[in-house]
């Protein structure tokens, strides 16, 4: 990427860091309030990563389209399909990786659906597979339909679910009971195998809030769009560029904040007012790194951080998801219970036990914890970006 857009990387690579750092605390009961998702309505530091990861993608595919485009329709199809395929996949083998779980001793395999509970399985959905779908379908409106159209089908895509969710349930349609996309991910998933953390069969990266967050994405290209445009036009310091982005950025999050009082901001069903509050933020965040990097010239050690988590964005994501799973296999008894029962542990819960709760404050500790995961997952990054690797997905 030209040094120009360096920002972009910046950007790419933060929202990557924050994806870690919330996404591995040492106790989820243990989290400072910016580090929590909302409960239901609302918006939080938090909720504001997945959102702009999505932008990132619309940002990073401005600049690889072009060569999509260059090989015709049918090979665009197959490229745009098969690395769709491969994230979703990717999606799916981290839901059930390591394929094995210790059960009363001993190591079992981990069923599709558990023979002892039909309604337990593996998860479909999750992070990666909802990038790969809103990728896969963004690059096809875009690819189809052209800038205009891209923008004109992403606003009717918001418009349409705040329609669709009133008519769906006009008592209550926003309600974590009431939201109409759950019996639909019952009736084509199944209950074994939809996330669980709310307590129901509720899945956050649902099929039906697939149709707001494609539209992530298509502003996210868009804006890079608009970035290379001007750039090309003039100098790299383009202050209406700059002046533009920031008046978009605002634009975006007045209206979401007016549209929160009919459709409230709602990552969990990711409603269109927090598609349009999360990418206003996302345009203010790139623009004031365009400003501080590319007309400023303000960089050094703390772009340096990020910059190499963007350029190895979902494998490092993969793997920071990989590492806790893979070392629960490897345990040894620590102590013998009152009751005479073996208690395990791990290395990273003999850390987050004997070192992170050291501290008095045990969301500190957890905050620790969740430091030192991502300093180990920049180890990885920085030794990938040292011997030029670049493992693209």
């Amino acid at each position: 990427m030209k040094q120009r857009f360096y920002s972009l990387d910046v950007f790419r690579g933060a929202t990557v860091a924050l994806m870690i750092l919330v996404n591995n605390p040492g106790n989820w009961g243990q989290l400072f309030a910016p580090l929590k998702h909302a409960e239901w309505h609302g918006c939080t530091p938090t909720d504001l990563v997945f959102p702009f990861f999505l932008f990132a993608v619309g940002n990073a595919l401005s600049f690889v389209m072009p060569r999509l485009e260059a090989g015709g329709t049918a090979v665009f199809l197959r490229k745009v399909f098969i690395r769709s395929l491969l994230i979703f996949g990717l999606g799916l083998f981290l839901n059930w990786a390591p394929f094995v779980k210790w059960s009363n001793g001993e190591l079992v395999f981990k069923h599709w659906v558990d023979p002892n509970n039909p309604n337990s399985g593996i998860r479909i959905l999750g992070v990666l597979q909802r990038i790969a779908l809103c990728y896969f379908f963004a690059t096809l409106i875009i690819y189809f339909f052209k800038i205009r159209g891209a923008f004109v089908i992403a606003v009717t895509f918001l418009m349409a679910y705040w329609v669709i969710c009133l008519v769906a349930n006009p008592s209550d349609p926003f309600s974590l009971q009431g939201w109409f996309g759950t019996a639909i991910d019952k009736r084509i998933l199944g209950e074994a195998h939809m996330y669980k953390g709310e307590g129901i069969p509720f899945d956050p990266e649902g099929l039906m809030s697939l149709l707001p967050a494609i539209t992530q994405v298509i502003f996210g290209y868009l804006a890079g769009n608009y970035i290379q445009q001007k750039s090309r036009a003039g100098t790299t310091n383009n202050y209406e560029m700059l002046s533009n982005l920031f008046i978009a950025g605002c634009i975006f999050v007045l209206t979401a904040f007016c549209w929160d009082y009919s459709f409230p901001i709602n990552k969990k069903i990711w409603t269109s007012s927090y598609v349009l509050y999360t990418t206003g933020l996302a345009i203010i965040g790139l623009a004031l790194l365009i400003y501080l990097i590319d007309f400023k010239g303000i960089k050094g050690g703390w772009s340096r951080f990020f910059d190499v988590f963007g350029k190895n964005a979902l494998f490092i994501f993969l793997i920071s998801g990989l590492y806790g799973r893979i070392a629960e296999l490897f345990r040894w008894v620590e102590s013998i219970s009152p009751d005479g029962k073996k208690v395990y542990t791990t290395v990273f819960r003999w850390y987050y036990e004997h070192v992170c709760k050291l501290i008095p404050n045990l969301k500190l500790g957890s905050l620790l914890y969740a430091i030192t995961i991502l300093g180990l997952m920049w180890l990885i990054a920085w030794g990938l970006d040292r011997k030029k690797w670049y493992i693209r997905v």
